[in-house]
């Protein structure tokens, strides 16, 4: 996406944004008009009109582009498309969406309704029946611009004294010392002291993490699959003296790393290693804290990235959650006795978090779980925040401790 929108004017990419995104989310009531208009599905290399089709009613049935200007570029477009026989059919979809006011024409079939596919409503529906319609109303909805202050650098309110100043509306959500809740979209490199490294763009449930690790000083801490490096930092801020190791296999992804470090003004050592293989890289010495983001389905932050839906399969899940037992399992000898892990993932799947968690527990004596709230046990471990909960992501944390 970003290559995509780099090679449009400013302007044009936020609408480009809005319509890729807007598409994703509606993509299954999209489809399920198309097939009411559609004969049988085009093929080969005029699939791409379809794509188009499904454009050209989404900027009919959710945005606020003129009738008139919706057909007109969704039909011209062909030409761009190398199809300018199918110009008529294209034409003739999007006037019988408009004469038929197939948009009031909403589906029987929830699971279409919900803009998810089958795979991930079923596992949803099983997981939170009493929470699926908000569940689902929260994923397809767009996410709010979350910013943590690096206090480092600059205070709350000095920060949003700046924000004042030009007159740029946010507000500040309860329980949080470093968030600010931008009101609206903007581009975060021209808001004041981004060159400073005065913030970074961080969801308020990823903010989480450092606050329930919570180093002290002088402790030795590894941040286990740490690209990004929102995490990183976040430790940095709360504890600057700590020894912070930043671990990731993807090297590309590292860079990301030290851009950040660098721009916020924290250091820590960067290691290129796959956390399930510590004998690659790692020294001997014991951790106190350990932060395992561990890799996972990112089900929870489909709002923010909603190609997710598309990309992930239900196989995928299984492959996953054994990665994550071997990562989880890998890393803790590597903790001192007592010390803490925080097992933390971006995903609402009870396999990938409260399952692999009782597992472990059980599988590992001297683990023990540190509770993070009244009903956090050992038969329903951890924190599950479900993505629109005090407009958060979808997150799951759980706090070890080891004997």
């Amino acid at each position: 996406m970003p290559a995509l929108q780099a090679k449009h004017k400013e302007q044009d990419r936020a609408w480009l944004q809005e319509m890729l995104y807007g598409v994703l989310r509606q993509l299954p009531l999209l489809q399920f008009w198309l097939r009411q208009l559609l004969n049988k599905p085009l093929k080969s290399n005029q699939k791409v009109v379809e794509h188009l089709i499904l454009l050209g009613f989404y900027q009919l049935a959710f945005s606020r582009v003129s009738q008139h200007a919706a057909v007109a570029e969704t039909v011209g477009a062909c030409q761009e498309l190398r199809c300018p026989g199918l110009k008529g059919l294209v034409n003739a979809c999007l006037r019988n969406f408009i004469r038929q006011d197939m948009q009031a024409m909403l589906p029987d079939d929830a699971q279409i309704r919900s803009g998810l596919p089958k795979w991930l409503f079923r596992k949803l529906q099983q997981a939170y029946p009493e929470q699926l319609d908000d569940l689902c109303l929260a994923t397809n909805s767009k996410a709010p611009i979350w910013l943590r202050v690096n206090q480092t650098r600059v205070t709350r309110a000095e920060f949003c004294h700046a924000l004042d100043e030009q007159e740029i509306q946010y507000t500040l959500p309860d329980d949080f010392q470093q968030a600010v809740l931008l009101s609206k979209g903007y581009d975060l490199t021209q808001l004041p002291g981004y060159q400073q490294g005065w913030f970074a763009a961080q969801d308020g449930a990823a903010q989480q993490a450092a606050t329930l690790l919570a180093p002290q000083s002088k402790e030795r801490v590894l941040d286990a699959c740490a690209a990004p490096g929102g995490k990183t930092c976040h430790l940095l801020e709360q504890q600057a003296d700590i020894k912070c190791l930043a671990l990731d296999s993807d090297a590309s992804r590292l860079q990301r790393v030290e851009e950040n470090l660098h721009r916020l003004g924290h250091q820590a050592q960067i290691v290129c290693g796959d956390a399930a293989e510590p004998s690659a890289w790692w020294d001997g010495e014991l951790f106190d804290r350990i932060l395992l983001d561990a890799p996972c389905s990112a089900t929870g932050v489909i709002r923010r990235h909603p190609d997710i839906k598309w990309l992930r399969k239900g196989t995928d899940i299984p492959p996953l959650v054994e990665l994550q037992g071997k990562i989880l399992k890998a890393v803790w000898p590597m903790l001192k006795p007592g010390g803490t892990l925080l097992y933390a993932t971006c995903s609402i799947l009870p396999e990938e978090n409260r399952e692999q968690i009782k597992q472990f527990l059980a599988n590992q004596a001297d683990a023990s779980l540190s509770p993070l709230h009244a009903q956090d046990n050992a038969s329903n471990p951890g924190w599950q925040i479900l993505p629109g909960e005090k407009q958060m992501d979808g997150f799951y944390y759980a706090r070890l401790i080891k004997s």
